[in-house]
């Protein structure tokens, strides 16, 4: 996916990502958004995802998002890295004291789009390894992997299997016929 973003909005996303993470451990109310002096870029309604990673050894700390796009992106991206920092299940809140520490790491959602396949080996063949995102649903759950997953995970059986593990159910669920499938692609944006 083509990224259209200017390095001036790179830059307004991120400084608004880190400058959002040292208020809200501090106890502050986040920085405001002022949508009348965003680009039409940064007004436009997006799905994003934060990701903090440890500096030092590079471990994930956190990483949550939306997969719908519901409010502008400047906007979400201040609503995202405060559900990142506080409200991922598999951490603990992020403290003011790890702040310094952490790298952050935005990635902009396309809109999801179902995924037509006959059977497991189909599916296996018609995804695209580091170039799209994956979203399984089975009922009620669901989970996702954004496409730098592939980067861990390049086996699409090994990333089908884990993305199952996370959605709760076991690991060959991805095999199951009434399993629904969604594809996207993500622009990611990074501190140095």
């Amino acid at each position: 996916m083509a990224d259209n973003y200017t390095p001036d909005e790179h830059h307004h996303l991120l400084d608004l990502c880190r400058r959002t993470l040292e208020a809200i451990t501090n106890h502050q109310p986040p920085p405001p958004v002022d949508l009348n002096a965003l680009s039409p870029a940064l007004k436009a309604e997006r799905a994003c995802f934060v990701t903090m990673r440890r500096r030092d050894d590079g471990s994930l700390r956190g990483c949550t998002g939306t997969l719908v796009a519901r409010r502008p992106l400047a906007i979400e991206v201040v609503e995202i890295t405060r559900q990142t920092a506080f409200y991922d299940p598999r951490f603990p809140p992020v403290t003011a004291a790890e702040v310094p520490d952490l790298h952050l790491e935005i990635s902009i959602l396309t809109p999801p789009e179902p995924l037509s396949f006959d059977g497991p080996d189909d599916l296996v063949h018609k995804l695209r390894p580091t170039i799209d995102g994956v979203t399984l649903k089975l009922g009620s759950r669901r989970a996702t992997f954004l496409p730098q997953v592939w980067k861990t995970y390049p086996s699409p059986p090994v990333f089908l299997s884990l993305l199952s593990e996370k959605m709760g159910l076991l690991p060959d669920t991805w095999r199951l016929p009434d399993i629904e499938v969604m594809t996207y692609q993500a622009i990611i944006i990074e501190e140095d």
